[in-house]
């Protein structure tokens, strides 16, 4: 038996220990919260009710804010929900603690939750964000884990918004072995912070966690932390944070996006377990790791190229093994009892710009003869609760009216430590902070400092103008608000921080666009019927100054930060400065150029940086620029383009004349059919890497002189399209495709090498194939389930709209098949009979397409119809009983499935970690596989070669008299490759 074991054991049996130090021993006034009232708090009385009671009472009332809950032992028998844009706030001089009594009924099983955060109250409609066509209420259900099991309770989502838990212990007493702290599948400027969770005989502290946390302390329990996707894919960051005792491992979880800062594991069989056949991106820095039993960390799915692992300097000691790949069996350790992982990586690597990827696995240690002391925390505790002067007994009105600057300032000139309750605090000047300045509100949504429209001095051409102006060199603290340009100052800049490496900005909101509440807690609306434009034709999108822009020497720690103002020109901004920077858990979205700007800027760590595009405003939105700079770190960045958008765009990340730049952990997708075409484009190494998936690149500080790698390159014998795809032959050879957007059908006429315009009805066509007689069938996004047949060369007038037939099979037949997917399950989805219960046949009846019911009715995906034989990029056919590839986008595999008599799959099996578009067998038996480059692999799955195309592919099709040549549909060309009659491929 490990030497842990009693150890764990020992802890499982505690219930009721001693606890931290409160963070807010005095008590906060806040005029619009709630305070808890009648409750017992001695640890026996049933206190659920009365804290449910408060909380209602926010919810009911101002619909956001917060709960103050005094010390107290407040004994939970059922769940207790937190509504949306709440917040639980302990306060006192002991913590407060929510207890669960040994053998608490409901919670042997689990997992049973004592506090669950949702997305709405009881059988309320999924809130948050612009609500989407089509949007039909389920029937309630009972959500998994309720106690007792309760109908109808919303789950947090990715409309959950400003919900957090802060300064509240939990403990969970012998005789729960179900119970789970707290459900937490929340989304941006949510957290917890200050907890510490005695878990005990439970099953775990926290399940499905979402957007950041700090200063969290987790003892004993099965887990501490059960954890899949956060909402909605994002990251979830943890800061400065302990695990001690847990009994089979302290994470146990899956695509949870980890990012761990100064994070500590001990007495521990495994400090995170990545669960069986799943993919993580995984980012640990300056964390530490004792006394651990089995491996520290699990990695699975160890050949998926979604898989990307990167850990820096890590301390350990007593760890028997460092890192274990799951199916391999291969372990990776430092020699002796104690030492250092200076880096260890796994996943897809870049070892120069110029280089191909490679998924490997590295580690680099060094020995140590002892642990060296703890490093201070990455966020800095505020001062002391005594002295903060509460602006509003200090003559501020924060009425919304009243303009409050002459008084806002006085109160900061004449005071370091400034706290403002929840109001609205009209501003008409720039408010300048004092170098040793701590500004702080505790609920960024209705603690916020606003500018009237068109406030004089902020709006017209002209300099930029800060609301809020944080000093050179200062160690400012600005923590808890919100900040609202309004939408015509075209001047304002939310933010400018010269502050030095000491400052920090924590849960800062930059107000306007998506997620804004308006002040009776209601949402704003971002936009105009059309998502064209803010429904305010007045506002301007892209028309101010940088929401954060850290210029002229700042720096300092950035957390919690939530800046997806579409009026200004990017969230955040960083210039002129070689100040030491960590960005911490930043969600920047809804720009109209940039997410996030570097410009002759040094030394920025940038961790968990999160960016989405809408089809409205980011059509032409650079995420990610850096220019002129050196030494930036970006570490598990997300990168999303909204599943309606249509227009494709050529990089998320663009650098220029910059060095040491290294990228660590980049996940960048879209459910759309108009992604990011490349991760990152470097000018200086004349490099544009098209995998959106990586795990490790590294621009040097000196652009290498190694030639490219050579392959045949594919030639453009057209161009002039908005986002080409489907590209199909007919029984002559000639090259059909679609241009969606624009309603074309193009025929390209290999023998007179002639390209000519088949089709531009507006019919919406998204995908086409051929019967055996040369009937065009084409899939439309209009009507429901809209599939209509032409001869190519009859009038544009004659078309036959085909009516859905229930499956049945057809042996000998040919059937039509998605060649891509988004998402490609085979555990779930190995039989995809039950999944197309209709069928088009063709006019002659030699081809059939099978359909699901999502086509034939319609069925809307946020408003997008998200169909398979929609969806893909290329529609395949084989004869029944062959044997065809499927290529899956999102898990960036292929596989190979029998096609079955009524056209479902079977015999489903992975053929290649590799996956992208489009994939096609060519003439000489080696399969073609579109995934930013053209890959050739042979039939056993080895790769054997490339052909290179300059920009990126969509769809492939041999075709010609002789079937002998590849022709490639790009975003905007037509590209051709002749393959030779022998394989020769490189």
């Amino acid at each position: 038996m490990s030497l842990i074991r009693p150890l764990v054991l020992a802890l499982a049996a505690t219930s009721i220990a001693a606890h931290a130090q409160s963070f807010y021993p005095v008590r906060l006034e806040d005029k619009t919260a709630v305070y808890l009232t009648g409750a017992k708090g001695d640890g026996v009385a049933d206190d659920t009710a009365a804290l449910q009671k408060a909380i209602d009472k926010v919810a009911d009332t101002t619909h956001q804010g917060i709960v103050f809950i005094p010390s107290g032992n407040y004994r939970l028998t059922h769940t207790l929900y937190i509504w949306p844009s709440i917040r639980l706030i302990g306060y006192g001089p002991t913590r407060p603690v929510f207890t669960l009594a040994a053998n608490t009924p409901g919670y042997q099983t689990g997992p049973s939750y004592m506090v669950m955060f949702t997305g709405g109250r009881i059988n309320a409609q999924r809130t948050g964000g612009v609500q989407r066509p089509n949007a039909r209420r389920p029937p309630p259900v009972v959500f998994p884990g309720t106690v007792p099991a309760t109908l109808g309770v919303p789950d947090a989502n990715p409309g959950t918004f400003y919900s957090a838990m802060s300064n509240i212990d939990f403990d969970i007493a012998d005789g729960n072995p179900g119970a789970v702290g707290i459900r937490l599948h929340y989304a941006q400027h949510c957290f917890l912070t200050h907890m510490d969770f005695h878990i005990g005989s439970g099953m775990s502290a926290l399940q499905d966690v979402g957007n950041e946390a700090e200063d969290l302390h987790f003892y004993g329990g099965q887990y501490a932390i059960m954890t899949g996707r956060p909402s909605p894919g994002w990251q979830f960051t943890l800061l400065d944070s302990t695990f001690d005792g847990q009994r089979e491992a302290s994470i146990h979880e899956h695509e949870a996006g980890l990012a761990l800062i100064k994070v500590t594991f001990k007495n521990v069989p495994t400090a995170i377990d990545i669960e069986p056949k799943h993919i993580e991106e995984l980012w640990i820095k300056d964390s530490r790791f004792e006394n651990i039993s089995g491996p520290a960390i699990v990695i699975s799915n160890e050949d998926s190229r979604l898989t990307e692992i990167n850990i820096e300097n890590a301390l350990v000691d007593r760890v028997a093994t460092f890192a274990k790949l799951r199916q391999s069996g291969k372990t990776f350790s430092g020699s002796g009892a104690t030492y250092r992982v200076d880096t260890f990586l796994h996943g897809l690597t870049f070892d120069t710009p110029q280089s191909r990827g490679e998924i490997v696995t590295r580690i680099s240690t060094k020995p140590l003869t002892a642990l060296p002391p703890a490093a201070a925390p990455a966020i800095r505790p505020l001062p002391t609760q005594i002295g903060w002067a509460n602006a509003l007994e200090l003559g501020v009105k924060g009425n919304g009216t009243t303009d409050d600057t002459a008084a806002l300032q006085h109160v900061i000139d004449t005071n370091r430590t400034v706290y403002l309750p929840s109001g609205r605090y009209l501003l008409t000047d720039t408010l300048k902070l004092r170098p040793d300045t701590v500004l702080i509100g505790l609920h960024p949504s209705t603690t916020q400092l606003d500018l009237a429209d068109s406030t004089p001095g902020f709006d017209g051409p002209g300099e930029p103008k800060p609301m809020l102006l944080a000093p050179a060199g200062g160690s400012t603290i600005v923590e808890g608000i919100g900040l609202f340009p309004g939408g015509i100052n075209s001047r304002a800049a939310a933010v400018m921080w010269m502050a030095g490496k000491d400052s920090m900005m924590n849960d800062v909101r930059f107000l306007g666009g998506h997620g804004t509440n308006n002040a009776d807690g209601t949402r704003m609306n971002p936009y105009n019927n059309a998502h064209s434009a803010d429904p305010n034709l007045a506002y301007k999108w892209d028309a101010q100054y940088p929401s954060l822009w850290i210029l002229n020497g700042g720096g300092g720690v950035f957390t919690n930060i939530w800046t997806p103002d579409t009026f200004s020109q990017a969230g955040l901004y960083i210039s002129d400065t070689k100040t030491e920077s960590h960005i911490y858990e930043l969600s920047s979205e809804h720009h109209v150029r940039n997410e996030v700007k570097i410009k002759r800027a040094a030394n920025v760590e940038l961790v968990a940086l999160q960016t989405e595009e809408e089809r409205g405003e980011g059509g032409q939105c650079l995420p990610l620029e850096i220019e002129d700079s050196e030494n930036i770190t970006v570490a598990e960045m997300h990168g999303y383009r909204v599943v309606s958008s249509f227009v494709p765009y050529p990089a998320t990340i663009h650098v220029t004349n910059s060095k040491n730049i290294r990228f660590r952990n980049l996940h960048i997708y879209s459910d759309s059919k108009a992604a990011f075409d490349a991760s990152v484009v470097d000018d200086d190494s004349h490099t544009t890497n098209r995998e959106l998936e990586l795990a490790s690149l590294t621009i040097p500080e000196h652009t290498s002189n190694a030639p490219l790698a050579k392959h045949p390159e594919a030639h453009r014998i057209a161009s002039g399209y908005f986002n080409a795809s489907s590209a199909t032959t007919d029984s002559h050879g000639n090259v059909y495709f679609v241009d969606t957007v624009k309603n074309h059908i193009f025929r390209y006429l290999p023998a007179s090498k002639r390209l000519e315009t088949v089709r531009d009805a507006p019919l919406d066509v998204a995908n086409i194939f051929f019967d055996k007689s040369d009937n065009l069938m084409a899939v439309s996004y209009a009507g429901t389930g809209t599939v209509y047949t032409f001869k190519p060369d009859a009038p544009s007038t004659e078309l036959t709209l085909l009516k859905p037939q229930p499956s049945t099979p057809h042996p000998g037949a040919t059937a039509v098949f998605s060649v891509d997917h988004w998402r490609f399950d085979v555990d779930m989805n190995n039989d995809f009979a039950t999944l197309t219960p209709w069928q088009y046949i063709s006019p002659d009846g030699s081809t059939f397409l099978p359909a699901g019911e999502d086509f034939v009715s319609g069925q809307l995906y946020y408003g997008i119809k998200m169909a398979d034989i929609l969806r893909a990029f290329t529609l395949g056919k084989a004869t029944t009983g062959k044997t065809v590839y499927i290529s899956d986008e999102r898990q960036k595999k292929t596989w190979t499935a029998t096609v079955k008599d009524d056209g479902g799959l079977s015999n489903v099996k992975l053929f290649a970690t590799q996956g992208g578009e489009s994939v096609v067998v060519g003439p000489d038996g080696n399969i073609y596989m579109a995934a930013g480059q053209i890959y050739i692999y042979r039939p056993d799955g080895m790769q054997i070669g490339q052909i290179d195309v300059s920009e990126h592919p969509t769809s492939i099709v041999f075709g010609g008299k002789d079937r002998r040549t590849l022709y490639i549909v790009a975003r905007t060309s037509l590209y051709a490759a002749a393959i030779p009659p022998a394989s020769k491929a490189p």
